[in-house]
C-alpha cells in the first residue's frame, strides 16, 4: 500500500474537503506543511500579518461564503494568538478548522521552545480540540474536524499537529464518511412541539417574532420573510439577527436590547407571545432578566439544546435548525389579524423614531445613510464600539446586503481583517469596513495583507479622538471622569485636561499618511457634503484599499440606551 507523510495527507485532506482558501502564518513546527502547500495548486494560501487577524479573516470568509474557514499557525505564540479569534467564532457560531503546529511528541511537557498546551488553553472556546498523537489517526481526525465545525451549532475546531507525527509515513487514504460516537446533531424538528407553538401563535393577540443570528447562519432569511408575510406577525431582531428580514419591510420593527429601537423594546415588553428563533437571550437583549417580556409566553427554537431556557425560562422549547424549523412553520402557519397590534407599534415608532438629532456637521448616521444610498449590494463589516451600534441601527439590509460584526464577544480589532476575509470570499461584491479610531489600530498591520492581495476595500474610520463607547458610559454614569479613553493623551497632559492651559496634542497616527505608507489611498472627511465624493473616489480604486477618515464629534452618543440594571422600558433617549 502506498504511504505518504502526514504533511502530504494534510494537503490531500484539504482538497478532499474542497478548501479553496487557507489563512496561514509559518513557523518552525509548520514549515514542512508550508513546503507541501508550496508544491500544490488549487488552494490559495493567504499570509496575514498577525495570527489574531488571520483567524478573524477566516471567520469572515466562512460567514460570507457558507464554507468552513481554515487556519494554519505555528506552535507557541502562533497558537496562543488565535485565542481571541477562536472565542469570537465560538460565540457567533462560525465554522472554523484551525490547525496549530506542535513540538515533537517526546518534547511535549518538557517546556520546549514554543511549546504550549493549546488544546487545554482553548478547551472552553472551541467546539472540539485534540492533539494528534498517532499518524494513523490523522485522516480521521481531520475529517471529523470539518464535520463537527459545520454541523449542529457551527463552531471552531482546533487540531494540534506535532511535527514528528506529520513527518511519519502512513496510509494515503482519506476517510469518506464520519461516524462519531456520541455526536449526532439534530437534523429534524419535533412536529408536535411545533404545532403547539403555532397554535399558541394563532391564539395570541400581540404576537411577536424574535429573530436571532441563527436565522442568518442557517441562511433562512428568505423563508423567514415568507413566514412573516404569511402570518402578518411583526418582527424584532437581535444585532446578529439583523437582516433576517429586510430592514425596509413594513413588519420589521427594529433591533431590541441595550441600544435597540424604542418601538422594538416596547413591543417585547407588551407582547403576549414571543416566538424566538435562533437567539441565546443574553444580557445585551434582555435588560433586567426577570422583567424581560413579562406578559409573554415564550417559544424558543434553537439548534443548541444548552441554549434553551439557559437565561430565560421558555414555555415551548424546540431543538431544531432555524431553516428546518422555518420550513415547517411556513407549512403550518396561517394569516393572523394583527392590525390593532401593528397600529400600537406604529404609535411607538412615531413617538420615538430612531434617528440622531439634526445638525449641520458630520454624524455617523449621515455616513451610514450615504452607504445605504450608494451601495445597492455590499458586505459591511464593523469593528466594536459606538460605530458598531450606529451601523446596526441605521444600515439598511436587503437580500443583497450583509452585515458582519462580533456580537457575542464584542471583539475590537475584528473589522479590518473581517473585511479582508469577506472580500477574499466575495471578490465581486463591494466590501466596506466601519471602524472606530481605537479598533482600527488593533489590527492596522493588515493594510499589508489587503495591499498585497490587491483588495478594493473601503475602510471607514469614525475618528472622535476617544474610545467612544467607554467614554459614553463615563459621561452618563461616571461624572465625566474620562479615564483611559482619550487617544490624543500625552504624558505632558497629566493634570491639565479640561483646564485653560490644556492644549490637545495632534492625533496619532495620521491615518491618511499611514494608509499611504502601505500603498493604499487615504481620504479625510470633515463635512457632510464631502461624504459622497469620498465614496465615489474610493470606488475608483479597484486594486487597492481606500481608508476614509471621518472626523466625528465625541459628544455624539448612541441612543436609545438601557440604563445599567434597567428593563427594556427604562431607556435613555436622546435629549
Amino acid at each position: 500500500m502506498r504511504q505518504i507523510s502526514g504533511n502530504k495527507l494534510f494537503v490531500k485532506a484539504l482538497k478532499e474537503e474542497d478548501v479553496e482558501v487557507l489563512f496561514g502564518y509559518p513557523g518552525a513546527c509548520t514549515i514542512d506543511i508550508s513546503d507541501e502547500l508550496y508544491k500544490q495548486s488549487g488552494i490559495d494560501v493567504i499570509l496575514p500579518r498577525h495570527e489574531q487577524a488571520l483567524v478573524h479573516e477566516a471567520d469572515a470568509y466562512a460567514r460570507t461564503t457558507g464554507k468552513v474557514g481554515v487556519c494554519l499557525v505555528t506552535s507557541g505564540p502562533g497558537a496562543t494568538n488565535l485565542v481571541t479569534g477562536l472565542a469570537t467564532a465560538n460565540y457567533d457560531s462560525v465554522p472554523l478548522v484551525c490547525f496549530t503546529g506542535q513540538v515533537a511528541r517526546h518534547l511535549i511537557g518538557n517546556d520546549a521552545f514554543q511549546e504550549v498546551d493549546i488544546v487545554g488553553i482553548t478547551r472552553s472556546i472551541t467546539k472540539y480540540g485534540v492533539t494528534v498523537t498517532k499518524r494513523e489517526d490523522l485522516g480521521r481526525i481531520i475529517k471529523e474536524a470539518f464535520y463537527i465545525a459545520r454541523t449542529g451549532r457551527p463552531g471552531p475546531v482546533l487540531i494540534d499537529l506535532p511535527k514528528d507525527v506529520m513527518a511519519e509515513l502512513g496510509s494515503a487514504q482519506y476517510p469518506k464518511e464520519v461516524n462519531i460516537r456520541g455526536y449526532k446533531p439534530n437534523t429534524s424538528v419535533h412536529i408536535g412541539q411545533l404545532k403547539r407553538a403555532i397554535k399558541m401563535l394563532h391564539k395570541a393577540k400581540r404576537p411577536l417574532f424574535l429573530a436571532g443570528g441563527g436565522v442568518n447562519i442557517a441562511r433562512a432569511s428568505a423563508l423567514f420573510t415568507e413566514v412573516v408575510e404569511k402570518t402578518q406577525v411583526p418582527v424584532v431582531t437581535t444585532i446578529m439577527g439583523r437582516g433576517s428580514i429586510p430592514t425596509n419591510h413594513p413588519l420589521f420593527i427594529g433591533n431590541l436590547g441595550m441600544h435597540g429601537a424604542y418601538a422594538a423594546n416596547m413591543a417585547v415588553s407588551e407582547c403576549d407571545l414571543l416566538f424566538s428563533i435562533g437567539t441565546r437571550f443574553n444580557d445585551r437583549i434582555t435588560g433586567k432578566i426577570h422583567e424581560f417580556a413579562p406578559n409573554a409566553q415564550i417559544v424558543h427554537i434553537d439548534i443548541d439544546t444548552a441554549s434553551i431556557s439557559r437565561n430565560v425560562h421558555v414555555d415551548i422549547p424546540i431543538v431544531a435548525d432555524a431553516k428546518t424549523a422555518t420550513e415547517k412553520i411556513l407549512e403550518y402557519a396561517a394569516f393572523h389579524d394583527t392590525a390593532q397590534w401593528l397600529e400600537k407599534i406604529e404609535g411607538w415608532k412615531e413617538e420615538h423614531p430612531l434617528k440622531m438629532k439634526e445638525k449641520p456637521v458630520l454624524t455617523p448616521q449621515k455616513v451610514i445613510e450615504t452607504i445605504n444610498e450608494m451601495f445597492e449590494e455590499a458586505i459591511v463589516v464593523t469593528d466594536v464600539g459606538q460605530h458598531q451600534m450606529f451601523t446596526t441601527q441605521y444600515l439598511e439590509l436587503t437580500e443583497k446586503k450583509q452585515l458582519l460584526t462580533s456580537g457575542g464577544l464584542g471583539t475590537m480589532g475584528y473589522g479590518f481583517p473581517g473585511a479582508i476575509g469577506a472580500q477574499l470570499g466575495n471578490p465581486d461584491t463591494p466590501v466596506i469596513a466601519i471602524s472606530g479610531d481605537g479598533g482600527m489600530q488593533m489590527n492596522i498591520q493588515e493594510f499589508a495583507t489587503a495591499v498585497g492581495q490587491e483588495l478594493p476595500l473601503i475602510l471607514c474610520v469614525f475618528n472622535n479622538n476617544y474610545l467612544g463607547m467607554v467614554r459614553q458610559w463615563q459621561k452618563l454614569f461616571y461624572g465625566k471622569r474620562y479615564s483611559m479613553t482619550c487617544l490624543r493623551a500625552r504624558k505632558s497632559c497629566e493634570g491639565k485636561c479640561g483646564t485653560p492651559e490644556c492644549e490637545c496634542s495632534p492625533y496619532t497616527p495620521d491615518f491618511v499618511k499611514l494608509a499611504e505608507s502601505y500603498g493604499a489611498k487615504g481620504i479625510r472627511v470633515f463635512k457632510p457634503e464631502e461624504i459622497k465624493e469620498a465614496f465615489e473616489e474610493a470606488r475608483k480604486n479597484t486594486k487597492t484599499p481606500t481608508l476614509i477618515e471621518f472626523i466625528m464629534d465625541p459628544e455624539d452618543l448612541v441612543y436609545p440606551m438601557i440604563k445599567p440594571g434597567g428593563t427594556l422600558e427604562e431607556m435613555l433617549m436622546d435629549c
